[in-house]
């Protein structure tokens, strides 16, 4: 199962991401590969292209990706896509995505 945890600040604004496990057999997994795909291109989008500071961390299976201060403006669009591409891939695949969301203090 995959967990896909949003996170938002206490004006509801979108501040980042983090995404654990895996579905499948490691490397052949059609929903982790999508899942890890969207997710590597808002954090490179957020980080390399808008040039956004943020805390940023990967690893097999996890990545964590939030922004602060003026970034949440700039990478507000970004994230609202991903939050809503995650959400139609659970439902597609409600055995294999779990998502949750969660309210950060900054």
């Amino acid at each position: 199962m995959i967990t896909v945890e949003l996170y938002s600040d206490r004006e509801h604004a979108p501040v980042g991401f983090q995404v654990s496990g895996h579905t499948g057999v490691r490397g052949e997994s059609v929903v982790c590969a999508a899942v890890s795909s969207a997710c590597y291109m808002a954090a490179n989008t957020i980080t390399e292209v808008l040039g956004i500071d943020a805390d940023a961390s990967e690893s097999d299976g996890y990545m964590r990706v939030t922004v602060s201060g003026d970034g949440i403006s700039k990478a507000k669009a970004i994230l609202d896509g991903l939050r809503l591409h995650m959400e139609q891939l659970a439902e597609q695949y409600p055995k294999q995505i779990k998502i949750k969301f969660s309210e950060v203090h900054q």
